[in-house]
């Protein structure tokens, strides 16, 4: 391993925080990453890393030092890019939604994939935000509008919601005609990871977004869970049409004021802030909003 490997070796164990994950992102054994750190620590004359039997973290010495790291492995980025004429490569890690990837993304995939034969795609699937940098992420697709994360962020479009119940509640409580019928109703709490309260429901009403608080029952933090607690019948929710489109289908579940729907809600695609973005995440955020576009 040559010098300039090993400080990329080096950088990819600090930010994930681990020998192992970032062998295996560089294609090494786990031997060979932890040789290749000794012989670094001793040609400084510095320890780098402390290690436990849970996490690596860098010394005071290790962090300095990285940061100079960082700063020169992105210089050598840029040039090689600018060299290779942008063309993409290598491995993407796009963790996104399951469902959202299923509808979306899926289907359009093996057109990307014939366009850019030099790509690879790793898709994770969750909704929390993950640490991009540490857990070897590329970049996060989320709905709604993200907290201010210190990361870059590209809107890739709006997604259409719609309010919903199942047939056997409205048969219960009534189908409210307007918003202002909706005075004795229930709600499915979705729970806001921001505030950990429930969100109040959102509609449109002569072209400005008016909210309702109602009684829930039952709240959950999860939009797939909060759909089945509405099929069950304990309240009216809202989320992103795509969500709800194979029980609307089914009459499983029916729109509620669809005359006065929630305002859209934003879909982004969050990635760590650099000077110059690999070409294969600009393809990819160009693709994936050309899909959103087109809908």
């Amino acid at each position: 391993m040559d010098h300039l490997d090993s400080l990329r070796l080096f950088a990819r164990i600090v930010e994930r925080r681990s020998f192992t994950a970032a062998a295996a992102d560089l294609g090494l054994s786990r031997s060979t990453a932890t040789e290749a750190v000794r012989r670094l620590e001793a040609r400084l004359g510095a320890k780098l890393l402390e290690r436990t039997t849970r996490h690596v973290a860098a010394t005071l010495e290790g962090r300095q030092f990285y940061e100079r790291c960082a700063a020169i492995l992105a210089d050598i980025e840029d040039a090689e890019a600018t060299l290779r004429a942008g063309e993409p490569h290598g491995l993407l890690r796009v963790d996104a939604p399951a469902l959202l990837t299923r509808t979306f993304l899926l289907p359009e995939l093996p057109s990307f994939l014939e366009r850019h034969p030099k790509v690879d795609i790793q898709f994770g699937q969750g909704d929390r935000l993950v640490d991009l940098v540490r857990e070897g992420v590329d970049c996060a697709v989320r709905v709604g509008e993200p907290a201010d994360s210190g990361l870059a962020m590209r809107k890739l479009g709006d997604l259409r919601e719609a309010t919903v119940a199942s047939p056997a509640y409205l048969e219960r409580y009534g189908a409210p005609r307007s918003v202002d019928d909706l005075a004795g109703h229930l709600m499915v709490g979705f729970i806001s990871s921001r505030t950990g309260e429930a969100l109040p429901l959102e509609f449109t009403v002569d072209g400005r977004t008016r909210e309702v608080v109602l009684p829930s029952r039952v709240t959950s933090n999860n939009a797939d869970t909060n759909a089945d607690l509405a099929r069950l019948g304990l309240g009216l929710t809202q989320a992103p049409v795509y969500r709800f489109e194979r029980e609307l289908r089914e009459g499983a579940l029916v729109e509620v004021l669809p005359q006065n729907p929630p305002s859209p809600t934003t879909l982004s695609a969050l990635f760590p802030k650099a000077r110059q973005m690999a070409p294969r995440l600009r393809v990819f955020l160009d693709w994936a909003a050309a899909i959103f576009r087109a809908m």
